[in-house]
């Protein structure tokens, strides 16, 4: 854990570097709104996980069920803050930004065979005890392996571009899809996906479940340790998700997996590839 002025002889850029964390995070203070708004938000996350196909109307008579009176305005609110969108195809009602190219989705009744076949990325909202972050995570499909995955308490794209890079530099994949959201249609994002060497696939509009597996690790990350832990400080988040990371990628067992670990069947097949080879 990084502790600001307890280690003289390790400046804090050196302390970041040997704990992978990007300095900036280290200056984070966690995205803040109302005590009720944070309640309410860790409510309307908790319903989100489990019913990605609520809408605002539903959500705000979910809050009412809890004995929140709130409005629809404040509860659509909230939920763009936290980018969340409910997953059933929609009418087309936005335009796109200017200058966003349209890809299409790739891997409607796509077989995925192997390891570096298909990557994607997602952004979730993270609660924590005074305050919330985002999170964004790339995972490949075959494997279920994270590659990659960093903390921001803004939507700004950058973070997304550093996770991207840093998935990069562990190999590549053929394909790699993401959702409409303006950090991965940015041309600084796609640019560097298409250098690399990959194609770009994107979900439709209002369509999340394109992007399944991400979604399951969602479920996973929040259930198994975020709503568990209640985070109060950037850092304890930053080595709590670490800690589940590695746990997730080297030891959690999964049943669609036939019970092998995400990095056994990331690496395994990949060695067993070469042998062949």
């Amino acid at each position: 854990m990084l502790v600001e002025n307890s280690h003289a002889e390790l400046s804090i850029r050196r302390q970041c570097d040997l704990l992978g964390l990007n300095r900036s995070t280290l200056y984070y203070e966690p995205a803040g709104e109302s005590e009720l708004n944070l309640l309410l938000m860790g409510l309307l996350d908790e319903q989100y996980t489990k019913t990605p196909f609520y809408g605002w109307r539903r959500m705000t008579a979910c809050l009412h069920r809890h004995g929140y009176k709130v409005n629809h305005k404040r509860v659509r609110r909230l939920m763009r803050t936290m980018g969340l969108y409910a997953i059933y195809p929609k009418p087309r009602t936005t335009i796109a930004e200017k200058g966003h190219k349209v890809y299409p989705y790739l891997l409607r009744g796509f077989t995925i065979e192997r390891p570096n076949q298909v990557w994607s990325a997602d952004i979730t909202y993270v609660r924590m005890l005074h305050g919330f972050m985002y999170l964004v995570a790339v995972i490949d499909w075959f494997s279920r392996y994270v590659l990659a995955w960093e903390l921001s308490n803004t939507l700004d794209g950058l973070f997304c571009l550093h996770t991207l890079e840093h998935a990069l530099g562990e190999g590549c994949p053929e394909i790699f899809n993401t959702d409409q959201g303006v950090q991965f249609t940015a041309q600084a994002f796609t640019n560097t996906v298409e250098r690399a060497g990959s194609r770009v696939s994107m979900d439709g509009r209002g369509r999340a479940l394109d992007n399944v597996f991400v979604e399951r690790l969602w479920r996973s990350v929040k259930y198994e340790d975020i709503y568990l832990r209640e985070y109060d400080t950037v850092t304890s988040l930053h080595d709590g998700l670490n800690r589940y990371f590695s746990f997730y990628n080297h030891e959690r067992l999964h049943q669609s997996l036939g019970y092998m670990t995400p990095a056994e069947v990331h690496f395994t097949h990949e060695r067993t590839k070469g042998s062949l080879t």
